[in-house]
């Protein structure tokens, strides 16, 4: 392999490379998409030394990353155990994460409680923690009188109910996680270009990444585009002729405001989901109620629906009140699995596109920002590989 030499450029826009052995290294990389991904593939980059661009239609955080259940966790991801081992290992770095920049408002280590409303659900969720310890997973089952008296007093879990805990859970406020990083990439040089969107990728006779194009006429020069813009990341990636089967998957998640936030941590009971999301609100999300979203149902009436599950469980937010509902898309490719890596056929083109994007984060910025810098794919992405989708023509575009 040819080694690239050094070449530095005293005008921003023109390209430059370090050498890095015998790997190039891109010396500015636009990431597009500024939600939880493109956050921490950035912040990354920029701490070692790449020149970053962020780009974002909308505002940093303010996408998916800020309409999400925000659970970190493995519990719920046992059906492959390498996407299991990627969200244990995103846990882990979750905690680095927060001895490195700080946790502040964004980091909620409170474990995780989970129970049934029926027998056969119950008996499904015993079998999938006993799964779970057996890979060495921490997982702890209480009575719901227990779990009354010992971490939730507010609650109306049945006492003898099984509940489980997950003591290394925990849940993030996506937005501030997302305003640090970017702040602290900021601070390191990197820039961030909110409210346009990438119109166009421009590529080399080489078939290598040249520009990117913006809504607002501008076009700036770089080496290398990370592709981690949620929702729409099948149409980022059409602009480099790309196939990228997404699943449509809508959600609705409404956030309750509170004098005073009656839980500690976030649960699944049934019917609700229930977490925090600061002093004075709680989020609510359900699968049963997503699967209204399509009927036409008003959002307005779904939030309301969310609203009475939640009180059956935490009869005190009874006299809360609904603040803001907003339904999403979730970025899933077709698979249901994380899209991340380099795009061979494309030199420069990567992507980083999942559902889980909360949990991953941390480490699918870590793993992708490594890999762009040095050239080399950790195994543990190995699984999750953008290739593995056939690009045909005659496939169609499932978009999200």
């Amino acid at each position: 392999m040819a080694c690239w030499q050094r070449e530095f450029a005293r005008d921003p826009g023109r390209r430059a490379f370090v050498s890095v052995g015998c790997v190039q290294r891109p010396e500015r990389v636009a990431v597009i998409g500024v939600g939880i991904l493109g956050a921490s593939v950035g912040w990354n980059l920029s701490r070692h030394g790449a020149a970053v661009v962020f780009i974002d239609a909308g505002q940093p955080g303010e996408g998916v990353t800020n309409w999400s259940f925000s659970w970190v966790n493995a519990s719920n991801k046992t059906e492959r155990r390498s996407y299991f081992d990627l969200n244990v290992a995103s846990m882990a770095a979750y905690r680095e994460l927060a001895g490195t920049i700080g946790p502040g408002s964004w980091w909620h280590p409170s474990g995780h409680l989970r129970w049934a409303g029926d027998s056969a659900a119950e008996a499904k969720l015993l079998e999938t923690a006993e799964l779970l310890a057996g890979w060495d997973y921490r997982v702890e089952v209480y009575t719901g009188a227990e779990v009354r008296r010992r971490l939730e007093p507010a609650l109306t879990v049945p006492g003898r109910t099984p509940v489980l805990f997950y003591p290394d859970e925990a849940w993030v406020h996506g937005r501030h996680l997302v305003g640090r990083l970017v702040g602290r990439a900021v601070e390191s040089g990197a820039e961030h270009r909110s409210g346009t969107a990438v119109c166009d990728i421009g590529t080399g006779a080489d078939g290598s990444i040249r520009t990117v194009t913006l809504s607002d006429g501008s076009r700036l020069d770089v080496d290398a585009v990370v592709n981690a813009a949620g929702p729409s990341a099948s149409q980022v990636a059409g602009l480099i002729t790309r196939h990228l089967p997404m699943c449509r998957e809508p959600g609705v998640v409404t956030r309750i405001g509170c004098a005073q936030v009656p839980v500690h941590r976030a649960m699944h009971a049934p019917h609700i989901e229930i977490r925090p999301d600061g002093d004075a609100s709680v989020v609510l999300h359900s699968r049963e109620v997503d699967a209204l979203i399509d009927t036409g149902e008003d959002p307005a009436e779904l939030a309301r629906l969310l609203h009475e599950s939640a009180k059956h469980v935490v009869p005190e937010l009874g006299n809360s009140r609904i603040a803001q509902t907003r339904v999403a898309h979730r970025p899933i490719p077709a698979d249901g699995f994380p899209s991340v890596g380099a795009v061979p056929s494309v030199p420069g083109y990567y992507e980083a596109v999942s559902h889980s994007g909360i949990t991953l984060g941390p480490v699918i910025g870590r793993l992708l920002a490594s890999e762009i810098l040095s050239g080399k794919r950790d195994k543990m992405l190995a699984d999750f590989r953008p290739e593995r989708f056939p690009q045909s023509e005659n496939l169609p575009h499932i978009h999200d």
